[in-house]
């Protein structure tokens, strides 16, 4: 562990850690104006949180462009699937791995909606005992850490005891704990318990299952590199998760991601769910027709836009 990972600074934040909104510069998209569907990605060149030690850097070097609060609730209301329709339609990373889930999750607060914040990450063995006795202050040091990350914050959790997992990281202390320094849940490659208290504390949790106690929990690392439900995550990524999963969005996507996401909506309810959800009284070949027309339209408008095909 770095001195740099033990001394970070404490920073003020909005209530439950929300960040001061700022506004994003040369990366809008007018919904469906055909005169803005182009964008330039040399504009903005996001690399780390400021927050981050300078071995977890990404990117040119530069400070990242983060979205505003009102972006971030506005990518809220959309599910991950969504969320994904509209990322894939402009970005030029491989779309089949390396930014989603590739093992099955479980999501056990799936009233609470999608959640969506930046990722603050930590390594944990609770078969371990040996962590708690080399480490006294792992506790104290690994909430420092916590507290000084610009929020909303998602606490993602990787469990070296996998797949034999012994003990549960999240419970109802440590939930309300990370709920305090600005945390709104958390994605665990492992097990939880209290799930009804957490629940209570307003801390989503999408893990493994469940289990009856603790072991020997405790932060072995943090800041670093993770990998969970076979998915590679580092500090400061922006995470949108729910019921189905999880994408790790790339800092230089994240800027275009709420126009995109809205575009992609948009495009969706005018072309085809129309088609589809309109068949009623129509013989089957003037409603395969229309569904292939809708699916034209549909193509022609992403391509326009974007340069891509997109999923029609």
């Amino acid at each position: 562990m770095s001195r740099e990972e033990k001394t970070l600074p404490l920073t003020a934040s909005r209530p439950y850690g929300h960040p001061a909104p700022v506004l994003v510069r040369g990366a809008s998209w007018d919904l469906l104006r055909p005169e803005s569907r182009s964008f330039n990605r040399e504009e903005t060149a996001p690399a780390v949180s400021d927050n981050n030690p300078k071995e977890c850097e990404m990117g040119n070097g530069s400070k990242p462009v983060r979205l505003s609060y009102e972006a971030l609730l506005e990518l809220k209301r959309w599910n991950t699937p969504s969320v994904y329709n509209g990322w894939e339609a402009f970005t030029k990373q491989d779309r089949t791995k390396g930014h989603f889930n590739l093992e099955e999750t479980r999501d056990f607060m799936p009233q609470m909606g999608p959640m969506v914040g930046y990722a603050v990450t930590v390594v944990i063995e609770p078969s371990n005992p040996s962590y708690p006795k080399a480490n006294p202050n792992a506790w104290s040091e690994y909430r420092r850490y916590i507290a000084a990350a610009p929020g909303p914050k998602i606490v993602i959790v990787q469990d070296l005891d996998k797949p034999n997992f012994v003990g549960a990281y999240w419970g109802e202390v440590n939930s309300n704990i990370h709920r305090a320094l600005g945390c709104v849940g958390s994605i665990i490659d492992g097990v939880i318990r209290d799930v009804d208290e957490m629940c209570n504390a307003g801390f989503k949790a999408i893990a493994k299952r469940t289990s009856v106690g603790h072991a020997y929990s405790t932060p072995v690392r943090w800041n670093c590199e993770v990998d969970v439900f076979g998915c590679p995550v580092k500090p400061g990524q922006l995470i949108h998760a729910d019921k189905h999963g999880f994408l790790v969005i790339p800092e230089e996507d994240e800027a275009y991601l709420p126009d995109a996401c809205r575009f992609m909506d948009a495009n969706e309810c005018r072309t085809l769910i129309p088609a589809a959800r309109a068949s009623a009284g129509k013989t089957m070949e003037e409603v395969l027709r229309e569904m292939d027309e809708a699916g034209r339209r549909f193509g022609e408008a992403v391509k326009e836009k974007f340069g891509t095909k997109g999923e029609g």
